[in-house]
């Protein structure tokens, strides 16, 4: 069974860090683009950041403009875990943080929802002061 859960989330302070966890398993990591979208109250599901998988581009990441230089995800193949490590968090961040997996094969990770096949629950963010 396919499983992907979130943890990590929690209260920050304006220009705060925090960590996600994307803890997978049922598939095989190296398979597959893992991407961070997130959704704010009244707005739709954003992507934010992606890595492809192993055997393509190397595992490249791409970012969303509004987190780029901010956030960087990673993945611990060992571990079947993928990591958003998030800093100079805005007032703007707040959201639930889900991650993704995406079983097709494409060169690049890509951060358009409609292509993610299997999703987690989310984990809530916020920011405040």
């Amino acid at each position: 069974q396919v499983q992907l859960v979130e943890s990590g989330g929690g209260l920050v302070q304006p220009g705060g860090s925090l960590r996600l966890s994307c803890e997978t398993s049922g598939f095989t990591l190296d398979d597959h683009a893992i991407g961070w979208f997130r959704r704010a109250p009244g707005k739709e599901r954003e992507g934010i950041s992606c890595i492809s998988r192993i055997n393509s581009s190397d595992g490249k990441a791409n970012y969303a403009d509004s987190v780029k230089g901010r956030f960087t995800i990673s993945r611990d193949n060992a571990k079947n875990t993928v990591y958003l490590q998030m800093h100079s968090l805005k007032p703007e961040d707040p959201a639930v943080y889900y991650c993704a997996a995406d079983k097709g094969w494409r060169w690049e990770c890509d951060l358009r929802r409609a292509l993610y096949d299997y999703w987690g629950q989310g984990t809530q963010v916020t920011v405040s002061s």
